[in-house]
């Protein structure tokens, strides 16, 4: 293939509807998720893309009951926990965006720890949204821009939409080319809505943990095809 994406975002959705078809628990489905999460980052490597942006946990998910929300950010403890060695091995950074103060003390120690150590890794940028929306990315950057606009470090005049993109959780990303998103669901969920602009967008109805390797190499096939145009 040619033309392969520099950044591909994907909203990993269908979990539960996958536990829920077996007669399983909701939380099995999220389990087996962490399957795909590994088939997606060889899919990665192999093509060379050089960031991966996984919906890991958005800001609405705190309405779900307390015990899912508990074991879901005990998988991504234990995650942490088993990967980072294999990240420093296959000269992976980790990467993460949203609102960090708000997560449990101990997944954001892991976190911030797993960050520093993996920091100067280059092939790819495993980057993971936690306690992250887009509306509310929006509002943050508002809020820094008129903080800065008080201190007299920004004008009116110089806000523009390079300037903007500056205040973003993204702000040292290129924005994704390519959105993938899983169970078939025709929306973008509150996920990175500035950043997407112009992404290709691709659907597949597979839930979540039944996407593998050979599904995101399908996603980056049609992607390669495709004219990109940027509404010219």
């Amino acid at each position: 293939m040619t033309n392969i994406p520099h950044h591909v975002a994907i909203i990993m959705d269908g979990n539960g509807r996958w536990a829920k078809k077996k007669g399983l628990p909701k939380i099995v489905g999220h389990r087996a998720g962490i399957k795909s999460v590994e088939e997606a980052i060889k899919g990665a490597k192999e093509l060379g893309v050089k960031i991966l942006t996984l919906y890991t946990f958005s800001t609405e998910n705190w309405k779900r009951p307390k015990y899912e929300v508990n074991a879901l950010f005990k998988l991504l403890e234990n995650y942490i926990d088993k990967e980072l060695d294999l990240f420093d091995k296959n000269d992976i950074r980790l990467s993460a965006i949203g609102r960090m103060e708000g997560l449990p003390r101990i997944v954001r120690e892991k976190l911030i720890k797993a960050i520093d150590r993996t920091k100067d890794n280059k092939s790819l940028i495993l980057n993971i949204a936690l306690n992250y929306g887009s509306r509310q990315e929006i509002v943050d950057a508002v809020r820094k821009i008129l903080k800065d606009y008080e201190k007299g470090l920004v004008s009116i005049e110089s806000i523009d939409e390079k300037t903007f993109s500056d205040y973003l959780y993204t702000k040292c990303m290129p924005d994704p080319d390519l959105l993938i998103r899983t169970s078939g669901e025709m929306r973008v969920s509150n996920f990175l809505l500035w950043q997407i602009s112009y992404a290709e967008i691709y659907v597949t109805k597979k839930l979540w943990p039944d996407f593998r390797k050979s599904d995101f190499k399908k996603a980056i096939r049609e992607y390669s095809a495709r004219d990109r145009r940027y509404g010219g």
